[in-house]
């Protein structure tokens, strides 16, 4: 059995740095190192002792790169990879005017699969190893998804896009063909290789009730699958929301009503959020995913990370490409670095790096297998440059800890700054 031994600094968590006192929920060593074995990690500790206990692995020295955890996007929309910083509208506007259309050419499959490989290639040079993505109706965009992730071993969470009004007749199924598709796609791929299947209606304005109680049965069903959508997001659309659901206590309500509230839920956005929903996402232990480029970009507000790690609601990161404005996962923590200081909180690096990997994974239900350093989690692992360009380099001279040499690069680092990345316990060329 061929062994990989990694020697660097390395970072890993115990424990949720968003409670309590982050110091206690990492460890850090500056000389470390991370054995792997068939695809997974089968030891870390002092990198000296583990070439001492392995000398037949092969070794790779990082010297004073960081070895992490890759990155897990928990909430993001491969279709929309071309359109990417495509310019200025508010979430309705732009959802008609670029996304519908974009979307709309993804019942071609051999477009489907070039927009797929991209989109895998892009996250894996940011360093990102895992992601969660909305595909669109076609049943063909959910099989270049999971095909093109196949292809590179990836672990990934995706599923068909269910709307059945307030979209184009491009764009629309019905409530029986959702459920069916949907159906059709979760045996194919669920828990084929390192695919998870996520039941995903877009939101609740652009599904009948009758297709939201058709996927909530469906969910019903399969529970061990994961269920995605959107919360919100904007004032506008939850004022769309209530006109469309005049009955509903809140947003959160036209989900829980059909079904479509649960542990393994994952509720993107949840900015301007009830007291009431935040009481609901807490008692059902479901999660939400902070998307903060987007966000910005979009215009949405500013999400609480804090105040609902305070309600123990399990969060997520995501760059919600493309309403979100890059691919780069470091430049996702460094939105929600700035977001917490608009709200008056200033999360710590460690914090950040807990979201962007342990704290995405267990929003996907993935603890201990993706998103983490230690032993017995699959070999996905990103080495991070902490001086990667001249302006951070000039920075990280004056570093007087891991944390000060750190944060640089997640505030400027981008593609530059990912020297190496790891996919079970292969090397991406």
């Amino acid at each position: 059995m061929t062994k990989h031994l990694l020697l660097g600094q390395t970072l890993q968590f115990h424990a949720n740095p968003l409670h309590g006192d982050w110091q206690d929920a990492l460890s850090f060593d500056s000389e470390g190192g991370v054995l792997i074995m068939d695809g997974r990690i089968a030891a870390t500790g002092n990198g000296a002792k583990l070439r001492a206990d392995k000398p037949d692995a092969i070794v790779t020295d990082y010297g004073q790169h960081l070895i992490s955890a890759g990155f897990v996007d928990a909430h993001m929309h491969y279709p929309q990879t071309a359109m990417i910083a495509s310019w200025g509208k508010q979430l309705i506007d732009w959802l008609n005017t670029y996304t519908f259309p974009e979307e709309s050419r993804f019942g071609d499959k051999a477009y489907a699969d070039e927009i797929a490989g991209r989109t895998m290639d892009l996250a894996l040079s940011h360093g990102t190893t895992t992601l969660t993505s909305f595909c669109t109706i076609h049943p063909t965009s959910v099989d270049a998804y999971f095909e093109a992730a196949a292809a590179r071993n990836m672990a990934v969470v995706g599923g068909k896009t269910c709307m059945d009004r307030n979209a184009p007749d491009t764009l629309v199924d019905s409530a029986q063909s959702a459920y069916d598709d949907s159906q059709a796609l979760l045996h194919k791929w669920h828990k084929t290789g390192r695919a998870t299947y996520a039941i995903t209606p877009r939101f609740s304005p652009t599904s009948t009730p009758a297709q939201l109680s058709a996927l909530g049965a469906l969910w019903a069903e399969n529970p061990d699958c994961l269920m995605q959508t959107h919360l919100s997001e904007q004032h506008d659309e939850i004022a769309w929301v209530k006109s469309l659901f005049p009955k509903a206590r809140d947003y959160l309500d036209t989900y829980e009503a059909y079904g479509l509230l649960g542990p393994r839920g994952l509720y993107g956005h949840a900015i301007h959020l009830e007291p009431r929903e935040i009481d609901r996402l807490a008692e059902v232990g479901a999660a939400v995913v902070h998307c903060p480029t987007s966000n910005t970009f979009i215009g949405s507000g500013l999400f609480d990370t804090l105040g609902l790690a305070a309600r123990q609601i399990r969060t997520g990161l995501a760059t919600d490409t493309g309403g979100g404005s890059s691919f780069s996962m470091l430049h996702t923590m460094a939105a929600a670095y700035e977001i917490g200081q608009l709200r008056g909180t200033a999360l710590h690096p460690a914090q950040l790096m807990w979201l962007a990997t342990e704290g995405s994974a267990q929003a996907l239900h993935m603890a201990g297998e993706i998103g983490h350093l230690g032993v017995g989690a699959m070999a996905d692992i990103v080495v991070l440059d902490l001086a990667s360009t001249a302006a951070i380099a000039q920075r990280h001279a004056r570093a007087t800890d891991i944390w000060d040499a750190l944060f640089p690069t997640i505030m400027l680092g981008d593609d530059r700054a990912i020297a190496d990345v790891w996919v079970a316990g292969r090397r991406v060329a």
